[in-house]
Formats: C-alpha cells, sequence, structure tokens
C-alpha cells in the first residue's frame, strides 16, 4: 500500500506543475481533466503525508523514550506511543478506504430517481414514503435537496419522483439505496386485513462533470411543450415543459416541474447527463460481471435490495442479511444502522478481492 501511496503523491506533484503550465491551461477541457484528478488525488496524498507524519513523531518519541533512565518519563513516553499508534490505525483504515474501497465519485452530489413498481396506489404511496424517509436522511447528513421532476397519483403518491442531492460524501452513502424496495402491509383500502406485496425502484446516479460525458448539440433533440397535471394557475398558461432525447443513446427526459422553460431545460440537462455518466460506468462494469456481483453497493435496479414489513415493524436488507425491527424510526430517516453496516460488508469484500489479487 505504502508504495502505491509513493506513486500517488509523485504524480500529484506532476499535476501540479502541469496545472500552472500555460499550455495547460490554455486548453480548458485538457485543464479541467487535470483539475479532477487533481482533487481526487489530494484527498488521498493529505491523508498519507498525515500518515507519515505520524510515524516520524512515533519513531522520534521511541528514540528518546531509549535514552531516557526515569521510570516516569517513560510511562509517560510509552502512553503517547499507544495513543499515537491508535491514530495511525484510524489513518491507515481511511487510507484503505480511499485506495481500495471508495468510488472515484464517491464525493459527488447524486440524482436520486423512485418509481412506483408492481402494487398500483399502494406502491405509489409507498414511493412517496420512501422519497420522505431520504428527505429526511439527507436533513440528519446536512444536505440540501431539490426537486426536479414528479409525477403524483393518487392519495399523493408518487408513480416517479426524481431528485438531487447536494452535498460532500452523498454518493458514498445513498448509493447503496439503488435497487427494489419492497413493503408488505395492509393497504387502507384492504377491508380483509390481507397483507398485499408492492415494489419500488430507486436509482441513484452521480452527478456527471462536465468532463465525464460529451455531449454535442447536434445530438439533442429539444421540444417544449405546455406543463400539465397538478402545478397552480401557471401550469398550463405557457410553453415551458421542456423534453430532451438524446439520439445516439435513445434516452428521453422531460422536464416541467419550474415556471420557466431555461430552468426545466438546465434541470433536464442535469437528468441526462447522470443517465449517460451511469450508462458508461455499466457499460463498463458489464465487462467486469463478476467484479460487480461482489459489490454490494453494484446499483442495480433489478436486484431486490431490501423488504420493510409493517406487520412486524421489520426491515430486511437481503444484499447482507440485515434485519432491524426499527421500521418506524428508518421511515423518518434513520438510516445511519443500515448504511454504517452496508459500508463495512463492501469494505470487507473489496479488501479480501484485493488480498486474494495479492
Amino acid at each position: 500500500m505504502l508504495e502505491e501511496l509513493e506513486k500517488k503523491e509523485k504524480r500529484l506533484l506532476e499535476l501540479e506543475a502541469l496545472l500552472s503550465d500555460p499550455n495547460v491551461v490554455n486548453k480548458s477541457e485538457l485543464f479541467r481533466k487535470y483539475a479532477k484528478e487533481h482533487s481526487h488525488l489530494l484527498r488521498i496524498v493529505d491523508k498519507f503525508r498525515d500518515y507519515k507524519k505520524l510515524d516520524q513523531e512515533i519513531i522520534d518519541i521511541k528514540k528518546e523514550l531509549l535514552a531516557h533512565s526515569d521510570d516516569e518519563l517513560r510511562k509517560l513516553a510509552q502512553s503517547e506511543i499507544g495513543e499515537l499508534e491508535e491514530k495511525k490505525r484510524k489513518i491507515i483504515k481511511t487510507l484503505e478506504d480511499l485506495l481500495y474501497v471508495e468510488d472515484a465519485e464517491s464525493e459527488r452530489n447524486i440524482i436520486v430517481e423512485i418509481r412506483a413498481g408492481t402494487g398500483g396506489i399502494e406502491a405509489a404511496l409507498f414511493a412517496a414514503g420512501l422519497y420522505r424517509m431520504y428527505l429526511k436522511y439527507a436533513a440528519r447528513m446536512n444536505w440540501r435537496t431539490e426537486i426536479i421532476s414528479a409525477s403524483l397519483s393518487e392519495k399523493n403518491g408518487f408513480k416517479e419522483v426524481i431528485f438531487s442531492v447536494i452535498g460532500q460524501g452523498a454518493y458514498k452513502f445513498f448509493k447503496y439505496e439503488s435497487g427494489t424496495h419492497r413493503v408488505q402491509r395492509v393497504p387502507e383500502t384492504e377491508t380483509s386485513g390481507r397483507i398485499h406485496t408492492s415494489a419500488v425502484t430507486v436509482a441513484v446516479l452521480p452527478e456527471a462533470e462536465d468532463v465525464d460525458v460529451e455531449i454535442k448539440p447536434e445530438d439533442l433533440k429539444i421540444d417544449v411543450f405546455r406543463a400539465g397535471g397538478r402545478g397552480g394557475q401557471h401550469v398550463n398558461v405557457t410553453d415551458s415543459a421542456v423534453r430532451i432525447t438524446h439520439i445516439p443513446s435513445g434516452l428521453i427526459v422531460s422536464c416541467q416541474d419550474e415556471r420557466s422553460q431555461h430552468k426545466n431545460k438546465a434541470k433536464a440537462m442535469r437528468v441526462l447527463k447522470a443517465r449517460l455518466y451511469d450508462k458508461l460506468k455499466r457499460d463498463q462494469l458489464a465487462k467486469t460481471a463478476e467484479d460487480r456481483k461482489k459489490q454490494v453497493g453494484s446499483g442495480d435496479r433489478s436486484e431486490k435490495i431490501r423488504t420493510y414489513n409493517f406487520q412486524d415493524r421489520r426491515v430486511t436488507d437481503h444484499r447482507i442479511n440485515l434485519t432491524l425491527y426499527r421500521l418506524p424510526e428508518i421511515l423518518e430517516g434513520d438510516l445511519d444502522e443500515l448504511i454504517a453496516n452496508l459500508r463495512e460488508s463492501e469494505r470487507k469484500l473489496r479488501l479480501g478481492k484485493k488480498d486474494k489479487s495479492n
């Protein structure tokens, strides 16, 4: 690991020189590419420098320890070494995470797409419940949320809702939510008390940066139309809704929640970029299908990841066989225990895979 870190520190110094080179500064695309790599490496190298500084401090104290004959001073030094060694272990764990566990997109903002699946109105109501749960979790983490698009159903459920989460580390924690969420409960309309099973799909997409995907204007078909559905008196007055079709991929994104056509277009473009970037990542992962199967946070929307059983107040995450009898708290946004267990499981998988490859 130390050899890898030395290489990354050397590369960081190379990038710092490149970013001050006029030939690079004048080429905006190349400058952004190097700046992005520099930002990613800086987090790792800063922590590595902390490690080296701490390691040297331990060596220095040990040298002083050998020179002392005073028992009291030796005990104090031993105690200080113990504290520093504990700090060192924590830094090593962080470095392992940065090198082998965390994705390059870990610190990015995200776009979350929630869609009602099988179950009709009940699925749409649960989609609204998940949306509320995620808003509360984001608030607990001091992240900002912004709704991008919503399609309402009966009884204030959602056929689909798309929103962004803005805050450092959003993708790192939210990525485990991608997949199919199943709910088991008695619907309000069920007179016999029979439990129904419904499903909702969640997609968590890291927001794409300009250097991640190239979108040519000629590859886009942009339509504007009059917004429909709920939205107040202004919604049907002007052609403010926007539909963007990316011709090469066939991806279509619509947005009509804003009164301004420009704002709707900007929001739709954010979603389109995120989906294109997600498609690019999935195409790359498809080439290493075995690696993908071993990832806890693979983001496969077809995978049933979690069941929410209201009768037993139970939440079961099927990827790690974890069951918690804290359904009300979890639906109020208390996802900390769930996500901590998922992160630790993925950490063990990735580090285990790395050890086998050595």
